[in-house]
């Protein structure tokens, strides 16, 4: 999860992520979160997976789980590494092109703070992305399923970063080199890094705007497009009943190498959420994702992805570690008949219904 997530989502989810250590005199915690799910697609698909372009939550009529994993931190102010195993679909889905046990890694990273006077770190491994409001743990976002967006953009990176929080906690800036877009191992052929940064204001506890990037490529050298994406957000809490979280993803890839062409894909997303009780909370989101030159999400027709998604959930918070939720979720084709009915035949619509228990520790 990037900085700007853990302290906007901490504050203003459902459920909080806790630590099972507690005791701040000790650098060393170790915590835990599982997931389970159960989602009905109304498309009935054969083969119980979803939509193509889910990553999360992605089966259909089973029991399962979407994300699990215990993870030890170390941090005594000098010096701060993380090593997070994880197993579930999630996992399965997002690291399907990871080799032997890397599969399982949530994050593996080591940092050290380079100043004495300032909050001024690098760090080198395994990271959550710095790209975008959501994460893979479901309890600190708003809704229960993720955004086309955030499904579609990169959940994890590996390389190095360097990066600094201002004083009073109001800034925070980091810069990235990566092994490219969501790898661990790197693309075979490609001797290119990836780059990134991402750029934080958060005056107060009510507002936070973020604007993250990334730069490189998903090719081998001898067919090496470039790729420049830019992530914006925006979370807004009005009180402690209502807050509003705007999104806009955007990003371009060369159609060819050494091509002055560019395939083009856009996402806007908005979430409100209304938290009528302290342990009661309701989201509504309103998605569009326009991809027709089919670069990030392949649907081989004629006009590609152009999806519009809506979705509700409950949330009820059982206990402080426990979070039940209950969503229903829709996509329309604008175009083309990417989505598979029961009966088999190409329609424009998916429909599904899901909901999921979860525990920290």
């Amino acid at each position: 999860m990037n900085r700007t997530l853990l302290a906007t989502c901490l504050g203003l989810s459902a459920m909080t992520f806790v630590n099972a250590q507690t005791d701040e005199s000790d650098p060393l915690t170790i915590s835990g979160y599982v997931e389970t799910y159960y989602v009905y697609d109304f498309g009935n698909p054969g083969d119980h997976n979803r939509p193509g372009f889910l990553y999360s939550f992605n089966k259909h009529n089973e029991v399962n789980l979407n994300f699990g994993f215990v993870q030890a931190a170390y941090d005594n102010g000098a010096v701060r590494g993380k090593l997070a195993l994880m197993v579930g679909t999630y996992a399965n889905a997002n690291l399907a092109a990871e080799p032997g046990v890397l599969k399982n890694v949530y994050e593996a990273n080591a940092g050290v703070k380079i100043s004495k006077s300032k909050n001024l770190w690098v760090d080198a491994g395994i990271f959550a992305s710095h790209i975008g409001f959501e994460s893979a743990i479901g309890a600190n976002c708003w809704n229960m399923t993720r955004s086309i967006l955030a499904e579609n953009s990169p959940y994890f990176l590996t390389g190095a970063k360097i990066s600094y929080t201002s004083d009073n906690g109001e800034w925070f800036l980091s810069g990235l080199v990566t092994n490219g877009w969501q790898r661990i191992h790197r693309v075979d052929g490609n001797n290119m890094p990836g780059f990134g940064h991402q750029l934080t204001w958060t005056p107060d506890e009510k507002l936070t705007l973020n604007s993250s990037s990334f730069i490189g490529s998903d090719d081998p050298d001898s067919t090496r497009r470039m790729r420049y994406f830019h992530n914006l957000y925006g979370q807004f809490q009005f009180n402690d009943q209502w807050g509003l979280t705007a999104g806009f993803d955007m990003g371009m890839q060369q159609q060819a190498k050494g091509s002055s062409d560019y395939d083009t894909w856009y996402s806007p997303v908005l979430i409100a959420r209304y938290a009528p009780t302290g342990s009661l909370a309701f989201a509504a989101r309103a998605e569009y994702y326009m991809d027709k030159n089919q670069v990030i999400i392949a649907t081989d027709t004629p006009n590609g992805f152009q999806t519009f998604g809506y979705s509700l959930n409950m949330d009820v918070k059982v206990l402080d570690n426990v979070l039940w939720r209950l969503e229903g979720r829709t996509f329309n084709s604008r175009e083309d008949r990417i989505f598979t009915n029961r009966d088999g035949q190409a329609v424009t619509d998916n429909y599904f219904l899901g909901t999921s228990l979860s525990i920290s520790f």
